[in-house]
């Protein structure tokens, strides 16, 4: 303790610090310890101002057993926090630790359960509402959300073809399976869905759970004052990941496009510790030309801070979406994804990734490395799609030529060959000869028989037309044709 008081002076008030000059205003000294208790411990130091001047506690012991008291009346469930009387160069601190409490949520005893609730979010305390107080209280007791059953519904309100399509291969769909992967969960001797069940591959999970959807969108330049595109995405959770990706996709250009794989470790993070239990905003998505923003509903659970996030240590806020994620292989192992992030952006050479708690939300913003202009991009769109058409027209035309060219080869060789049986029945050796062939070509093959199905040529032996002997007259028909074409060739 000693040697933290003693660097003091190094440090910022914020999630697990605060500094108070006096004992002043004792009902803000509470809702400090209460929203420490619920959320992620800290300390309160009396005696010390913002500025981090050290004005110190007189007459300390009388302090510290006024403050005990204050606690024990102030404070329900009962909270014991350590309280330390610390001495930095003659002048005497009040250092008041408060653990994470396993009794949470407390609430101030003045305010009632429900508006006597704190927690803290950065260097604040703030009011619980409803939803958070129960979560509070969920996560004490080790309860998972979205392991609770929804007795109202059954099997049939899931998707089941949507969960045999995601998990392909040799599993099989049936009912002791979805117990396992807790999508299926026993209530009153009957399986139900469970609330993963529904947010994952519910068939109306908007309608449980408002909340439960992804909202994309593309700004112009660096604020939310111009929406260029947007987006909402329903589709169940699995398949929501790529979904997102495709709009991402969509403006990353250039350097931005080595983004990829790192933002999509951000949405599968935001996907997967999003606290569902709250009726508020949905996932957000906000792409500006900077930078990309990617948020969800929820606190940071009890006992973990920013800081610990991004040494890697994880806390598991649904289980069995986390469960099913890792069967899907879109999680390789817990407490790696804002611990990867931060990595992968160094390795990048991208500015360090920044992430803050705030209004019951957390939000992740990741840096680009060069500003993406939306309008750089419709204009390299505009181009890729001028490129486009031109290949298309000039493939086209090349077909036209390519056409033309054949038909008029096939025009000349259905003019000799016409001309070569005006004499005399040709056999189709006899033709090849004429026109300089060992044998039949690909052309001459093609041609007898058209020249035949069009009239003009006939078999000499057309009861016989595999014979030996057959041959090929010229009719009618193929006579005023090639008189037509060339007057005076056919003498009569």
């Amino acid at each position: 303790m000693r040697d933290i008081v003693n660097n003091i002076h190094l440090q910022s008030e914020g999630k697990t610090l605060e500094f108070k000059r006096d004992s002043a205003s004792p009902t803000l000294l509470m809702k400090t310890l209460v929203a420490y208790a619920n959320a992620a411990g800290g300390r309160l130091i009396i005696g010390m101002g913002d500025d981090r001047q050290i004005v110190g506690v007189k007459d300390p012991l009388d302090e510290e057993e006024k403050l005990r008291s204050l606690i024990a009346d102030s404070i329900t469930p009962h909270l014991v926090p350590n309280i330390e009387l610390v001495t930095i160069h003659d002048t005497t601190l009040l250092v008041i630790e408060v653990f994470v409490s396993a009794l949470r949520p407390h609430w101030l005893k003045s305010e009632g359960q429900e508006q006597g609730v704190y927690v803290r979010i950065g260097a604040s305390n703030i009011r619980a509402d409803i939803s958070l107080i129960a979560e509070l209280g969920r996560a004490a007791e080790g309860i998972s959300y979205d392991e609770m059953p929804m007795p109202e519904l059954s099997k049939d309100d899931l998707d089941l073809a949507a969960v045999q399509k995601c998990f392909a291969g040799e599993w099989k769909l049936d009912e002791q399976s979805l117990v396992t992967i807790k999508l299926l969960t026993s209530y009153q001797r009957r399986l139900v869905p469970t609330r993963g069940a529904v947010l994952l591959f519910g068939k109306e999970r908007a309608l449980h759970f408002s909340s439960a959807w992804i909202q994309c969108a593309r700004f112009t330049g660096a604020d939310r004052a111009v929406i260029f595109d947007s987006v909402d995405i329903y589709d169940h959770l699995p398949l929501a990941v790529e979904s997102i990706m495709d709009f991402i996709k969509k403006f990353a250009s250039g350097e931005a496009s080595g983004t990829l794989p790192l933002l999509r470790e951000a949405v599968i993070n935001a996907l997967l510790h999003a606290d569902y239990s709250r009726r508020s905003a949905p996932i957000r998505i906000s792409f500006f030309d900077d930078r990309i923003e990617i948020e969800n509903p929820g606190l940071l659970l009890a006992g973990m801070t920013l800081e610990s996030m991004k040494q890697g240590t994880s806390r598991i806020r649904n289980h069995v979406i986390a469960r099913v994620f890792r069967e899907l292989n879109l999680v390789e192992r817990w407490g790696s994804g804002i611990f990867s992030i931060f990595k992968e952006s160094g390795a990048l050479g991208l500015a360090g990734p920044q992430i803050m708690e705030f209004a019951a939300r957390i939000r992740l913003t990741v840096f680009l490395a060069a500003p993406v202009s939306v309008f750089a991009k419709k204009a390299q769109d505009r181009a890729q799609v001028k490129i486009t058409q031109k290949a298309q027209v000039d493939n086209q035309y090349r077909a036209q030529v390519k056409a033309q060219v054949g038909a008029q080869v096939r025009a000349q060789v259905d003019m000799h060959i016409l001309s070569l049986c005006s004499d005399n029945p040709l056999s189709s050796a006899d033709i090849a000869a004429a026109m300089g062939h060992k044998q039949l070509s690909g052309n001459l093959r093609k041609a007898l028989p058209r020249l035949r199905e069009s009239g003009l040529l006939a078999y000499t032996i057309p009861e016989k037309p595999n014979s030996r002997s057959q041959k090929y007259r010229l009719t009618a028909k193929g006579k005023a044709l090639l008189s037509k074409q060339h007057p005076g060739a056919i003498r009569l």
